[in-house]
């Protein structure tokens, strides 16, 4: 297929090279120069504009920051012509930026009107996983849309769920990312906890590993150096998953929780605390560093 990629940053870039590497014809943009530089020579095919890209194109997959960015990318602003207006009729817009469930459904109204398909898919997984192709893949769309996608979203990941209608693959992106969070900070607490105690990191782990503390916060990201070789913790937390993204997705969060008027007071006093973490140096660097904070609390 003929594919746009916008969106060439950590996680964006793999993301398109799997695609080529699976055999698509692929073309890409971003608005930060360095993105397209460092896209060229990565081999990949880049776009002089987004609107540019979209022209001969069957899907478009975008990979932003904010949900305003999508919208905005979609109608075109300042006098620039929209993804929407550029693409041939038909064309399926698949969004793989994490933003609000309310924006990723004006995204599907927009493109509809314009006389296109769309979906939503959020990806879990981070850059490993998107540099690895084993991206998680949440879709919100219909059933025939969703059947498009899979084979492309396959090059990509190795977990694709179809979540329901519009919106709902961000939904569930939103409960995936407070769960994660939530049991992230559960996970550094326990360390910090079993330092004081006196229980070495490879004990404590070793135990939890195998028993009902099990989670991905433990087992893949764990927040000490040493039992997990992979995690970020041996990288002086470098990302991996960026406490700035995850500070993002608890916002979206929160938002979603006074839509709904659910009561999560964990997930919101995740978000507080992701906030703090986010404000000061955890902002660039990998989530699981805020056991930093914890011990220094």
């Amino acid at each position: 297929m003929r594919i746009a990629f916008l969106g060439l940053g950590h996680m964006g870039l793999p993301m398109a090279l799997n695609l080529v590497a699976a055999g698509h014809d692929v073309v890409g943009f971003d608005v930060f120069e360095p993105a397209r530089e460092n896209a060229r020579s990565s081999g990949l095919e880049v776009a002089v504009s987004g609107a540019e890209s979209v022209t001969r194109a069957d899907i478009v997959i975008t990979m932003f920051q904010t949900g305003r960015q999508v919208l905005d990318a979609y109608s075109g602003v300042d006098g620039q012509t929209g993804l929407l207006d550029a693409a041939p009729a038909g064309t399926l817009f698949i969004e793989c930026s994490t933003i609000a469930v309310d924006e990723a459904r004006q995204a599907h109204a927009l493109a509809e009107a314009a006389g296109h398909r769309a979906l939503d898919a959020p990806v879990s997984g981070g850059v490993v996983g998107a540099e690895n192709a084993t991206l998680a893949f949440m879709v919100g769309g219909t059933a025939e849309d969703f059947a498009s996608a899979s084979p492309v979203l396959e090059a990509m990941g190795r977990r694709i769920v179809h979540c329901g209608e519009a919106g709902l693959g961000q939904a569930a992106k939103v409960c995936n990312n407070m769960i994660l969070a939530v049991s992230q900070i559960a996970v550094a607490e326990a360390f910090v906890l079993g330092e004081r105690l006196g229980l070495s990191h490879q004990a404590l782990f070793d135990v939890a590993s195998n028993a009902s503390g099990q989670c991905w916060a433990l087992t893949t990201n764990c927040p000490v150096p040493g039992p997990v070789p992979t995690s970020p913790a041996n990288r002086d937390y470098a990302p991996g998953f960026a406490g700035v993204l995850m500070d993002k997705d608890l916002g979206l969060a929160e938002h979603a929780i006074a839509a709904t008027g659910v009561e999560a007071r964990m997930g919101l006093l995740a978000r507080e605390l992701y906030r703090e973490y986010a404000e000061g140096p955890g902002a660039q660097r990998d989530f699981s560093g805020i056991i930093e904070t914890i011990r220094s609390a």
